[in-house]
C-alpha cells in the first residue's frame, strides 16, 4: 500500500515555497546590509530629511500593520512587495526629479523589504495582490 506517502506530500505541498532556502535568505541579507549601508551614506550626505524618509519608510510596512490592515488585505501585501519601491528608485535615478528623502525613501523601504526577506517572512503566493 502506498498511504504513508501521501501525509508526506499533502505536508510539503502545504509549505510556502522558498522559505527554507539558505542561499535565497543569504542574497537577500546582503542586499538588506547593501540597501542599509547605501540608505546611511545618502542620509549623511544630505542630513535629516533624508534620514528621516528612510527611517519613516524603513517601518511604513509596520504601520500598515497598525492602522489595521492584516496581512490578507491588498494595501498590506502591496507595502510587502519588491517592486513598488525598486519602481521608485528606479524612477528616481532615471526621471527629472532631484529630491534625495524620495530616494531615500525607497532605500529604507526596500530594505525593510529585504531584512524581512532574510528573516523569512515571505508572502504567500496565493493571497490577493
Amino acid at each position: 500500500m502506498d498511504v504513508t506517502t501521501e501525509p508526506a506530500r499533502d505536508a510539503a505541498s502545504s509549505r510556502t515555497p522558498g522559505v527554507g532556502s539558505r542561499p535565497k535568505r543569504i542574497a537577500w541579507g546582503a542586499l538588506a546590509l547593501f540597501l542599509a549601508a547605501f540608505a546611511v551614506f545618502e542620509s549623511q550626505k544630505y542630513g535629516l530629511p533624508t534620514t528621516a524618509a528612510a527611517l519613516v519608510f524603513f517601518v511604513f510596512p509596520d504601520l500598515t500593520r497598525l492602522a489595521g490592515v492584516r496581512p490578507p488585505g491588498a494595501l498590506y501585501q502591496a507595502v510587502n512587495r519588491v517592486w513598488i519601491p525598486l519602481v521608485v528608485l528606479v524612477g528616481y535615478t532615471l526621471g527629472p526629479i532631484v529630491w534625495p528623502p524620495l530616494f531615500t525613501a525607497g532605500l529604507g523601504w526596500l530594505t525593510r523589504i529585504a531584512f524581512d526577506r532574510m528573516l523569512g517572512r515571505w508572502l504567500d503566493p496565493r493571497s490577493p495582490a
